[in-house]
């Protein structure tokens, strides 16, 4: 098996409890997962990218968009299957030196993002990298300085995470080594339930306008 230097993994199974068939439900003109399966095929520097799927309708919808599909089987198809065993098993059919995972949840990206991902991560020579932004958000009660006073965390968005494929088979996502990418709050938009995919569609109805 010949070793690739990226690849890039799109996860989509079937099951989706709080939008039903969500990945590949119609979204500004498009199913979900296509934004996401466009902005791979747009990418100069990941040498393959496959979606992993247990659905028959998802391996379909993602072939007509051009995307290759590798067959999950149904135990990493359940609410409680990780994201971690996806990749693992993905990297048992391709080998390749690094992973970029790109979730369908996430389809608002910018022309080049993940290359300039994948070019940070080699030039900070990290183990793993995520885009995101510095988070403010605090429980109630538990803090009296003024929001802009507050230093905040990093919190990754969902978008785009570059991984070295050894620390996944070692059974982590995360090395010593932590690179983070801050990106625009519209490329935060992460869909986990109804008012998410209205707001993705939003910013994504907008950009084809040219807004």
């Amino acid at each position: 098996m010949n070793q690739i230097s990226f690849l890039g993994i799109i996860p989509a199974r079937g099951g989706s409890k709080a939008i039903p068939r969500k990945n590949i439900k119609m979204i500004a003109g498009k199913p979900l997962i296509a934004w996401t399966i466009e902005a791979a095929q747009r990418s100069k520097r990941l040498d393959r990218f496959v979606v992993s799927t247990d659905d028959d309708e998802i391996a379909e919808v993602s072939k007509r968009y051009g995307a290759e599909v590798i067959a999950r089987p149904q135990k990493l198809a359940t609410d409680t299957a990780s994201t971690l065993a996806v990749l693992q098993h993905v990297l048992t059919k391709i080998d390749a030196k690094a992973v970029v995972l790109l979730q369908p949840t996430s389809p608002v990206r910018e022309e080049g993002l993940i290359d300039s991902c994948i070019k940070k991560f080699q030039k900070q020579r990290v183990d793993n990298i995520a885009t995101g932004f510095i988070c403010k958000f605090m429980e109630y009660g538990t803090y009296a300085k003024r929001r802009q006073d507050l230093k905040g965390f990093f919190y990754d968005d969902g978008n785009v995470y570059v991984m070295k494929s050894d620390i996944i088979r070692n059974g982590t996502r995360y090395g010593k080594k932590v690179g983070r990418i801050e990106i625009s709050r519209e490329q935060n938009a992460e869909i986990d339930d109804d008012f998410d995919f209205w707001l993705a569609e939003q910013i994504l109805s907008k950009r084809q306008r040219g807004v």
